[in-house]
């Protein structure tokens, strides 16, 4: 797995939005953090964009994804938000260009279907905040001071609260994941990132528990539970609890997961919310589940 390169001031971050439109001031708001910490600033052609719910057409989206890409001077690329569209763009970016081309991409939600391009690529990648929260967030709060330091070539390690539906154990290997409902999606494609042996992490936002449950039953009929090393529950958010299902959504995930013996961690800061840890995906790391919390160690 090729580990892009640290950055330092100077550099260059290429924001695009390969997704769905962004408020323009979220995109000038994290130009501002971005350029407040060393970084020239460069803006894909259709960043700002506005084709029905998208920020451009699919052609549109691509040209910015593939100049910022192929860019020798851009070091890091910057996905705008997520919403929904980076599924239109992968059978047109190669595995090989992404090798030849190694940087990092950042963001989350809907930019998992990059995240498992790039991963399947043989690169790792940055599950990470996006525009709005560099815009809105100041400084000093965690995820914040976690990207910057990732950005600089500082490995992070997390270090979260104990969980009742945590399952104690250690597990050292490859960390991937991100957003259910994109990587389902993907299963069984070119660009499904669900592989034995590796540390998973799940998050999603708007989903009703029935419908979580059946993603975890087809990764579980698809032998992909069974065979992972740990697993990582990040926050599922805005939905309603469904009493007809009769269990929580996070009993729910405990009880598909109960039979297998890898450590489990709950209450993960990764998801829709402001406490969105970035997630290196496709590195090495060790994830430690005890009675006094858990440990994420990159």
């Amino acid at each position: 797995m090729i580990i892009p390169q640290p950055l330092h001031s100077g550099d260059t971050i290429a924001i695009v939005s390969p997704s769905s439109k962004i408020l323009p001031e979220y995109i000038d708001g994290a130009i501002a953090r971005l350029e407040s910490w060393g970084y020239r600033i460069v803006i894909g052609a259709h960043a700002y964009g506005n084709h029905g719910n998208f920020a451009g057409t699919p052609e549109e989206r691509l040209y910015d994804l593939r100049m910022a890409l192929h860019d020798p001077e851009v070091k890091a690329i910057l996905c705008a938000r997520g919403g929904y569209g980076a599924v239109h763009l992968l059978d047109d970016i190669t595995p090989q260009e992404i090798r030849d081309n190694a940087k990092w991409i950042i963001g989350f939600s809907d930019i998992s279907a990059l995240h498992a391009a790039w991963v399947n690529a043989g690169v790792a990648s940055l599950h990470a905040p996006m525009c709005k929260h560099l815009t809105l967030e100041p400084d000093s709060q965690a995820s914040t001071c976690y990207l910057r330091a990732i950005l600089s070539g500082t490995m992070p390690q997390y270090q979260v609260e104990a969980h009742p539906f945590n399952r104690n154990g250690v597990a050292h290997a490859r960390v991937v994941g991100g957003n259910m409902a994109v990587l389902c999606g993907l299963l069984r494609t070119p660009y499904d990132i669900f592989q034995e042996n590796t540390i998973l992490f799940i998050e999603d936002v708007g989903e009703r528990t029935y419908k979580v449950e059946r993603m975890l039953y087809n990764l579980e009929l698809a032998g992909v539970l069974p065979r992972l090393a740990g697993l990582i529950v990040g926050q599922f958010t805005d939905y309603k609890e469904d009493p007809g299902m009769c269990a929580t959504m996070y009993e729910m995930i405990a009880a598909r997961v109960a039979r297998y013996n890898y450590p489990v961690a709950f209450g993960f800061p990764v998801g829709h919310v402001t406490d969105n840890h970035p997630i290196i995906e496709g590195a090495e790391a060790t994830l430690s589940v005890t009675s006094q919390g858990t440990i994420l160690r990159f």
